[in-house]
């Protein structure tokens, strides 16, 4: 696969010299509900360096980015506009943003750009045919350019105009410096692992982890389950979990993974004590061991002993990797065991990876020390789940075409 700077090295470094360069991002930052403010720009600053880069070797910058899911017709509080404030305030460039991400108004705008000036595509999916990944519309994006650079890792797994069918239709094409980056990393995880392999995986659900569960079971030395997703693999074994969530459905294929985990050597740890509650509104919770969870209460984190115990696997940990928090984090009573695993991975001196989303979150809420010693934490949770899954990604695969 070839990066931006492949391309920028061409033609004795002048390789992207006054080219229009379209720059796939992911700017689909949170919003404050009540006032549509943005609450966390880190997508922003990630793309900060593949963009300056591009502006210091003379392109002229294209960015596109989707946000929200529009509905049609529907396009309040799901405008580019602030993202493109944002940009500017970080960066002192003259940010355009057009009426549309397509038609005569981009084109207009692009022919205009100057030095120091940038323009941001309006929302890529006020068009449907974006995440339909129509090559007609592909086509009107294509026309804007001259060449293409992917640093959304973040949608790399979908099959979108502007992340499968667009990069396709352009032949200078490339990944961008933090889409190099992930990819980097999170190699390190599904490519020979150095042991001991240490995962951990919490979340709400088994069915929203299966295959990357399989995927694991392969690869890792030591699973350690957390979240709500443990209470199905507790019950599985018998507990009685009361009120905890539970998917009833998937007790067989959690003791088949309780199975498996065994007959290949795979440790299984699975909580020992939580933190209950009557109620997700609780904003207190009492420690009972996971056998004896009382009745009309539900298990909403993990325990001190099963942090103790997920402690000790990572001390001799050469590779982590971690996704999905251990409880219901968001709860100031029931972040104990999320945030102190956050902290028990800083400590780790082996490679520590944190796969993005609720993970990505946890870690931030634990602090900038916290997040400072993790090797990587990345920006996308669902593309780097299908990585770990083995699955090919559809803004990857176009990319590697074009080596």
């Amino acid at each position: 696969m070839k990066t931006i700077a492949d391309l920028a090295a061409a033609d004795e470094g002048r390789g992207l010299e006054n080219k229009r360069l379209f720059i796939r991002v992911d700017f689909n930052v949170p919003l404050d509900k009540k006032t549509g403010a943005i609450t966390d720009d880190a997508r922003i600053q990630e793309a900060l360096p593949t963009i300056r880069f591009a502006m210091e070797k003379g392109a002229r910058v294209i960015l596109a980015s989707h946000m929200g899911r529009p509905k049609p017709g529907k396009k309040d509080g799901l405008s580019l506009e602030i993202c493109g404030a944002r940009l500017a305030e970080l960066t002192d460039w003259e940010v355009h943003v057009p009426e549309d991400c397509v038609g005569d108004g981009p084109k207009k705008v692009i022919h205009d750009l100057r030095a120091g000036q940038v323009c941001l595509l309006e929302n890529l999916r006020f068009h449907p045919e974006e995440e339909a990944n129509d090559e007609g519309f592909a086509r009107q994006l294509a026309e804007l350019c001259d060449a293409y650079v992917d640093d959304a890792f973040g949608c790399v797994h979908r099959a979108h105009a502007s992340v499968h069918a667009l990069p396709l239709m352009v032949r200078d094409r490339a990944a961008g410096f933090l889409l190099e980056k992930e990819l980097r990393a999170l190699s390190r995880v599904v490519d020979n692992p150095e042991k001991p392999f240490v995962a951990i995986l919490g979340g709400a659900k088994v069915s929203d982890k299966i295959e990357v569960v399989e995927a694991l079971l392969s690869k890792c030395s030591v699973l350690c389950i957390g979240g709500a997703m443990a209470n199905t693999f507790l019950a599985a074994q018998g507990r009685n979990m009361q009120k905890s969530l539970i998917e009833s459905d998937k007790l067989a294929l959690a003791r088949t993974i309780i199975e498996k985990a065994a007959a290949r050597n795979v440790k299984l740890v699975l909580p020992v004590d939580v933190k209950v509650a009557s109620s997700l509104d609780a904003t207190s919770g009492q420690v009972v061991m996971a056998g004896a969870v009382p009745e009309e209460t539900m298990a909403l984190d993990i325990g001190p002993k099963t942090v103790d115990l997920i402690r000790a696997e990572l001390a001799s940990a050469k590779t982590v990797f971690w996704n999905g928090p251990m409880g219901l984090f968001e709860t100031p009573a029931f972040s104990d065991g999320t945030l102190d695993v956050a902290r028990a991975l800083a400590a780790v001196e082996g490679f520590t990876v944190v796969g993005g989303g609720d993970s990505a979150a946890a870690i931030k809420l634990a602090g900038a020390e916290v997040a400072a010693k993790i090797d990587h934490i990345s920006t996308g949770g669902g593309a780097s789940l299908e990585l770990i899954e083995g699955k090919r990604l559809p803004g990857v695969v176009a990319l590697e075409t074009a080596s």
